[in-house]
């Protein structure tokens, strides 16, 4: 994600955590919590695969990898509570800004996970628009940017005075953004175990999808139910999205019910299905992390002494991560593909005791020279993205040869034989 202009009081390098920051400048532990984030997602995509336990998570339960995408829709939130700490320009006019910046994020993700450069091996590029991906990471991330950004311009009244205080409540001051959060999260809970999933079907074949192809028949006629065949979340998006425009890859395939050690003679139908964890239902709980960081944001805001930060940010915390795991336990679980209330709340919690911990090390103890590297991804974030996650460096690397494919810059530099 572009890392936002975030300004905020910087601490000095003093172990006392009561010492209260003389001047503004940038807040170096968001740079650092967000290019963590940024080398979290290098390395699950570049090993995750040879390491099971750090990679996503087939269906319920979270690993390491899960983590990664709630932590940027929480730096996002962060970084808007500081942005907009005061609107120096209209409503009208910030609600543009706001809007250029969620369109760029949607196109740059719509032509990088939409299929553009799908062909690494055969350096073959372009896109199918039958078959165009139309959610992916940086379209969820615009829109849970876009709408907690008009929250925060829209749904907070703002006065004449300073709009800071120390004594001021952010509880108060933001009251609409949390009976928001707590409607969407409703909302979302709602059609999950409500909405009735009829049976369905869909045409797949190796090269893509066709006419002709296979038909599968996937039997359901059930509510609440949270497996991967038969969930409201799957369900929208291809009422919504087509089931031709989904992610034809999702991680279920990798469960025991669809390997082939597949407890039943063959897996079931719904193993090769399309099904994307990026979708529209899953995202309004993205939403929801990205409002619980821009509480986060708000605390910077309002509270200049560290102690009331940090305690104002670890209690929450804690009570969200509590709250999630009690919610897996009663049979509410934890699950990345759905973004489920459980999994919205363990990973909310996650990143605000993890951000606690780096605004400690950072901004309070002063440990800047060993986090540089961090604050740098931070501080290029998106284009580490493009050029790591996104396959671009690679395919540079593939691309470029003498006389011969083999004889590209890997060869040259020792990398292949």
């Amino acid at each position: 994600m572009p890392p936002l202009e975030t300004q905020a009081h910087n601490p000095p390098s003093s172990l006392a955590l009561m010492s209260d920051p003389p001047k503004p400048s940038r807040l170096l532990s968001l740079d650092v919590f967000r290019g963590l984030t940024v080398a979290l997602m290098i390395l699950v995509d570049d090993i995750g695969g040879l390491i099971p336990a750090i990679n996503h998570s087939p269906w319920n339960g979270a690993t390491l990898a899960d983590f990664v995408m709630p932590f940027f829709l929480f730096i996002v939130g962060v970084s808007l509570g500081l942005t907009y700490k005061k609107l120096t320009c209209s409503k009208l006019v910030a609600t543009k800004t706001a809007l250029l910046r969620a369109l760029k994020l949607l196109i740059v993700g719509l032509v990088i996970q939409g299929g553009f450069f799908h062909g690494l091996h055969d350096l073959t590029y372009g896109v199918n628009i039958q078959s165009l991906r139309l959610m992916g990471t940086l379209q969820r991330i615009a829109i849970a940017y876009l709408s907690a950004a008009l929250c925060e311009i829209w749904l907070v009244k703002r006065n004449n005075a300073a709009t800071t205080s120390s004594n001021a409540s952010p509880l108060k001051k933001y009251r609409y953004q949390w009976v928001l959060a707590f409607l969407l999260a409703t909302i979302y809970v709602v059609l999950l175990y409500a909405l009735y999933v009829p049976d369905w079907e869909y045409k797949i074949s190796s090269d893509g999808f066709s006419r002709s192809a296979q038909a599968f028949s996937v039997k359901c006629g059930v509510r609440g139910d949270t497996s991967p065949a038969c969930n409201a979340v799957g369900m929208v998006d291809r009422k919504i999205l087509g089931i031709q425009h989904l992610y034809m890859k999702p991680g279920y395939r990798r469960t025991m019910q669809c390997s082939t050690n597949s407890p039943n003679s063959t897996p079931p139908s719904w193993c090769q299905a399309p099904f994307d964890p990026e979708g529209l239902l899953s995202s309004v709980m993205a939403i929801v992390t990205c409002l619980i960081g821009l509480h986060y944001g708000h605390i910077i805001v309002h509270f200049k002494d560290h102690n009331n930060r940090i305690l104002h940010w670890v209690i929450p915390a804690a009570i969200l991560a509590f709250v999630g795991f009690c919610l897996h336990m009663i049979g509410l679980p934890v699950n990345k593909n759905l973004y489920s209330l459980s999994y919205t709340c363990v990973t909310a919690g996650a990143a605000g005791l993890l951000f606690a911990g780096i605004y400690v090390l950072v901004d309070v103890c002063g440990y800047k020279r060993p986090t540089w590297l961090l604050e740098w991804m931070g501080r290029h974030s998106l284009m580490l993205y493009i050029l790591a996650a996104c396959n671009i460096l690679p395919m540079f690397l593939h691309g470029f040869y003498w006389k011969k494919p083999e004889n590209n810059i890997l060869r040259l530099i020792g990398i292949r034989s």
